[in-house]
């Protein structure tokens, strides 16, 4: 996993492209499921339909179990974006990785600590944003010094604990993922680099691990899309349920 990152310089900002580009072809990836889940509505779905309505179940049911339908039905589209966008993200990098002049191009773009960050510092920003739009300032930022004013240190402390943990959660379980991909490849490679029956028992104890290993990414990629899609509105409720 020797790999550099290829970086360009701008206004006197470092902008990796890799990541650039991981970002937009997931976001692309997430809007074309959209698009050809929600072209040809029908009573009775169908085919990419019927796949779009279980998402909705889906978070549906994770909102239903964090807070009350009329106070979260407004997040649907929120939930359902996360979900799709993160468990695409954390699949783009397990069949292949492409690199360039020992440049890595083409990657999960979760198994960068910049990206999850990021995400989670949005998350964050939102649960901050309807909390104020839905209670008001005034009575939003008494919720800081509940329930006795001593504690406000201690709860901005945990906004930043929560920013952190959100995204390094992610980062840290994809990021290992791949790098445990990349040293079996590197193995069934050196095995079929040296001597033909080493090359080939070589060959054969890195695939089968790595094969049982990339079904297993699958599932945690999976996971850690509904962990953070669970995890957001968990925030959520505790910024604009009354009852918090």
């Amino acid at each position: 996993m020797n790999h550099g990152a290829p970086v360009v310089e701008f206004l006197g900002l470092n902008f990796n492209l890799s990541n650039v580009l991981m970002v937009t072809v997931a976001s692309v990836i997430v809007f074309l499921i959209a698009v050809l889940g929600a072209r040809n509505l029908q009573m009775k779905p169908t085919g990419m339909q019927n796949f779009i309505e279980w998402i909705v179940d889906f978070v549906r049911n994770i909102i239903g179990s964090t807070m009350d339908w009329q106070t979260g039905g407004r997040f649907i589209t929120l939930g359902m974006t996360l979900l799709m966008y993160i468990f695409i993200s954390n699949m783009l990098g397990l069949p292949f990785a492409v690199v360039v002049d020992h440049d890595l191009w083409w990657k999960s773009p979760t198994a960068d600590p910049a990206i999850t960050l990021t995400l989670a510092v949005m998350v964050i920003a939102l649960t901050h944003y309807y909390g104020i739009k839905m209670k008001g300032a005034k009575a939003y930022g008494a919720e800081f010094f509940k329930p006795m004013k001593f504690m406000f240190p201690l709860k901005v402390i945990e906004e930043f604990s929560n920013t952190l943990t959100l995204g390094l959660r992610l980062y840290g379980n994809i990021y290992a993922g791949e790098i445990l991909l990349t040293l079996l490849a590197g193995l069934a490679v050196g095995g079929y680099e040296s001597s033909i029956f080493s090359g080939v028992l070589g060959t054969i104890v890195a695939i089968v691990p790595m094969m049982v290993w990339q079904a297993f990414s699958i599932f945690i990629g999976s996971i850690q899309a509904f962990v953070f899609t669970m995890l957001t509105m968990v925030y959520m409720a505790h910024k604009v349920s009354q009852d918090h």
